[in-house]
């Protein structure tokens, strides 16, 4: 892994801990309670948190999460134990493949996102060479010679929401340091440790 890589993931991490939403202390909720009968205002619903009931190994709930982010994921396709997202944003588009899920299409044990540059790619001793600076990110050519960059992790019943929002900062990073591999292969690769 670069040392650019491991700085951006070691700054999701540090991140992470730092938004981890709190819940307010029960004092603080007491006044706040307390004004809200007396004005007799009628409540609204409050909206639930794509992240109140998260689970990593139900694409439906990944797919609440990015949406809710301010990109649009889409399911492409379900087909046997895989199911396959599509996510666009301004900043990346990308897939997400749910491997081994169950008949309805949840309790994923992996997955793995796909992210692809719509040009020509480096020659494949520079992507040998990029592969090499990093132990995360993973490049590869496709048939068509669009150079593709993977990342995948396994799923466990007990994910945190931090855990996988954890995932995804490591996963942006990828696609960061691999734009800037792809502009500039020969100038990455020389500044790579």
């Amino acid at each position: 892994m670069s040392w650019k890589t491991t700085a951006l993931i070691a700054c999701a991490i540090l991140t992470t801990a730092a938004a981890a939403p709190k819940a307010p202390s029960p004092k603080a909720a007491a006044p706040k309670a307390a004004a809200s009968k007396a004005t007799a205002a009628p409540a609204k619903a409050a909206a639930v948190s794509p992240v109140a009931n998260f689970d990593a190994r139900n694409p439906q709930s990944v797919m609440a999460v990015l949406n809710s982010s301010g990109g649009k994921a889409t399911l492409v396709t379900r087909d046997g134990d895989i199911v396959l997202l599509n996510f666009v944003s301004p900043a990346a588009n990308f897939t997400l493949q749910f491997e081994s899920c169950d008949a309805q299409g949840r309790a994923c044990k992996a997955v793995a996102f796909d992210f692809f540059v719509d040009q020509p790619g480096p020659t494949f001793a520079q992507l040998n060479a990029f592969n090499q600076t990093s132990v995360m990110c993973r490049g590869y050519e496709d048939k068509t010679g669009k150079p593709h960059m993977v990342y995948s992790t396994l799923l466990f019943v007990d994910d945190p929401y931090e855990h996988f929002r954890t995932q995804m900062l490591a996963w942006t990073g990828c696609i960061a340091e691999f734009r800037n591999f792809v502009h500039d292969p020969n100038g990455y690769l020389a500044s790579a440790p």
